[in-house]
């Protein structure tokens, strides 16, 4: 968090465009007059173009919003600072800088507030976050004047319930049950919709929405499935039997995981990697739709397969001289 971060000259060239008096501004488009900025402080990358952006919107007549714990310093562009979880009650939408873990964070902050999210990639892969930081300016003033694709992503309630109290959270990506603290495997049962699954013996299962099928679920076999499918996957995590395989199931399905008693074993429960909990023998893991989702903006010209090609590398193989690689 510490420290002095250096600003590159990028960023010196960028500020001296936002504050030309004589730049062409367009109107402010009402649903987007309060913008706020989220980021990794302790990214330097993360940190430029969050300057960059908050003093291109400035100059555009946004009011730029940032969290109260960010240690971010703006300089002389004006940012107000708000409480994290008030931060999206004042926004009308959400930038998201860095990676797929700050678009999570972005979209726990907006969901309860039907605010959109835009993502700009400044991480590593990048599934979510679709913007490069090399274009950022225009792409962004495409959205401001209304140049924009929506993108509604469902998402997940995980409740754990014990004799003596309840915990709930919510996932974009997934739900995961996991071992934790010990090498030992879990066993476990599956239920859907009051119905019995399996019994699995596992380091654990995710199940993931269709936004998630390319995380953690992608790592444990698990297929690749369209955002706009209405679906899940449960993905057994390094299962004992090769058989026990993931599925795919409707996304209005409740599922149930049933912890069963095994020597030295223990088990957590995380949304979207966050953690909601462990999860005992005599506890109960309910997972289903969540009353909320959250919506993505991308530009006009978003190909999700093309950024299946970018992220997966596909087609990139020796058969395929890069001069014929379109992505």
């Amino acid at each position: 968090m510490g420290g002095i971060l250096q600003v590159s000259p990028l960023f010196l060239h960028y500020a001296s465009l936002g504050h030309d008096k004589n730049a062409t501004m367009p109107a402010a488009p009402p649903q987007f007059a309060n913008i706020a900025l989220v980021g990794n402080d302790r990214d330097a990358r993360v940190v430029e173009s969050m300057h960059i952006l908050a003093t291109h919107l400035h100059a555009r007549g946004r009011k730029v919003l940032a969290e109260s714990d960010s240690t971010v310093d703006f300089g002389a562009t004006r940012v107000e600072r708000r409480p994290t979880a008030q931060l999206a009650a004042e926004a009308n939408l959400i930038v998201a800088i860095g990676g797929d873990g700050t678009m999570l964070h972005a979209a726990r902050l907006a969901s309860p507030h039907s605010v959109p999210v835009l993502g700009v990639n400044r991480g590593r892969l990048g599934f979510l976050a679709d913007i490069g930081s090399q274009d950022v300016r225009d792409r962004l003033d495409e959205i401001l004047t209304g140049s924009f694709v929506q993108d509604r992503r469902a998402m997940l309630t995980a409740t754990l319930t014990s004799a003596r109290s309840s915990v709930a959270g919510l996932a974009l990506n997934d739900v995961v049950l996991q071992k934790w603290q010990t090498g030992r495997t879990l066993d476990f049962e599956t239920w859907i919709d009051g119905r019995y699954v399996n019994t699995h013996r596992a380091d654990g299962l995710v199940v993931a929405t269709a936004t998630g099928s390319t995380a953690y679920a992608l790592s444990c076999g698990g297929p690749i499935l369209y955002p706009e499918l209405d679906a899940l996957v449960l993905a057994p995590i390094c299962p004992h039997t090769l058989s026990d395989r993931p599925i795919v199931i409707r996304s209005s399905s409740q599922v149930e995981i049933r912890l069963l008693e095994r020597l030295e074993t223990q088990a957590q429960v995380t949304c979207d990697g966050v953690s909601l909990g462990a999860l005992a023998p005599d506890e109960k893991l309910m997972i289903g739709p969540a009353s909320t989702s959250v919506t993505l903006l991308h530009p006009q010209d978003h190909d999700y397969f093309r950024i299946l090609r970018s992220k997966l590398r596909w087609g990139r193989g020796d058969r395929v001289p890069p001069a014929q690689s379109q992505d």
